[in-house]
């Protein structure tokens, strides 16, 4: 068990990388509601290592995005606890083709993300249109937000 965890690691730690800001400029952004808080990033998958990707069925490349969500709500003496709940959402790009977003859940340990992924151009711009609900939340928790991908 301790040796399968210890594989783990890296990976958590690249999504929460990737999460909360240490991974593109766009990452780590997130939206409060209440005691709630929607955290969101959005990357060329191309940004994931070849074994990450693997490890979670996801393709690799220039032109496929991903959106990963997380729902965390401040606990005890302010700490931030993830919580399990839906996500649900929509991408559209700049000739007004909506696409529904099919997320998934991963769950590493506490941490639980919710992943998306999308076909993209590079230099487009996209608009997600996010929902996530979550038990005890104050309701929906909408996120709307306008990002162009790059690839490095």
């Amino acid at each position: 068990m301790n040796h399968h965890m210890a594989r783990l690691q890296p990976i958590v730690a690249l999504f929460a990388a990737l999460l909360l800001g240490s991974g593109t400029a766009h990452a780590g952004q997130f939206e409060q509601f209440g005691d709630y808080q929607v955290h969101y990033s959005i990357f060329p998958s191309s940004f994931l290592t070849a074994e990450v990707a693997s490890r979670y069925g996801i393709a690799r490349s220039k032109t496929v995005g991903i959106v990963n969500v997380s729902i965390l709500r401040q606990g005890e003496q302010g700490r931030l606890e993830p919580v399990s709940g839906q996500v649900e959402g929509q991408v559209v790009n700049d000739v007004q083709q909506r696409r529904v977003l099919g997320f998934r859940r991963i769950s590493e340990g506490n941490a639980v993300y919710y992943i998306a992924e999308f076909p993209f151009s590079e230099g487009e711009l996209l608009t997600f249109e996010l929902q996530a609900n979550a038990p005890g939340a104050p309701g929906n928790m909408p996120v709307r937000v306008a990002q162009t991908l790059m690839n490095d």
